[in-house]
């Protein structure tokens, strides 16, 4: 093969290799996505300073290892240009391609996604997943208005999805399964993790 061709193959075939890991920079900060079925996702929580916003235990650490924690109205507002936070129905077809786009409700409990989702390490207990599709979902538990937090065990995460005026709809998994939740009344006033999902 003459040395332009096999330059050009080289190049062709680095470009592929790579192509797949993509990531975007927010604030400073740059993140992994993860592209599945057609939608892509921040590949980890969002870690976005701002009003409406806490660290687990109010300690940076755990920011840094889970994302921050935020209530459902900087949640809507939160997530970078050309990303949102995602609705029930994004949710749900994100659970249901894992599945194998089976059930017709919504919000949808998948049977299987928490598995599947969740990073490879990290969960107490022997909790960790395969994380097959670079989701990489983390434990980051939630914070209660008033300064108290629980169940850093478990991942929650807002919907963009209301319930009624004061509640919010949201997802979780917890260490010991392998589904993936819906909740129907989280308060909006909880402090729940953000993935964003690209418009």
């Amino acid at each position: 093969m003459p040395p332009k061709h096999l330059a050009l193959a080289i190049l062709l075939l680095a470009f592929t290799a790579h192509s797949g890991d993509s990531t975007i920079t927010y604030a400073n900060k740059t993140y992994k996505t993860a592209k599945i079925g057609s939608q892509t996702w921040l590949a980890e929580n969002l870690n976005y300073e701002t009003k409406g916003s806490k660290c687990y235990d109010n300690n940076p650490d755990n920011c840094a290892k889970y994302g921050r924690l935020y209530n459902w109205e900087t949640a809507k507002n939160v997530c970078p240009s050309g990303w949102h936070l995602p609705s029930n129905a994004e949710w749900d077809k994100l659970f249901r391609f894992i599945d194998g786009d089976i059930g017709t409700e919504s919000p949808y409990d998948s049977k299987t996604a928490g598995k599947y989702l969740k990073a490879a390490s990290g969960w107490n207990y022997d909790g960790n997943g395969t994380d097959n599709y670079g989701f990489s979902a983390l434990p980051g538990g939630y914070g209660i208005y008033g300064g108290r937090f629980d169940e850093v065990n478990y991942g929650y995460w807002w919907s963009s999805s209301l319930y009624n005026d004061y509640h919010a709809y949201y997802y979780f998994i917890y260490y010991y399964e392998e589904k993936v939740f819906s909740g129907v009344g989280g308060k909006k006033s909880l402090f729940f993790g953000v993935r964003c999902v690209k418009d």
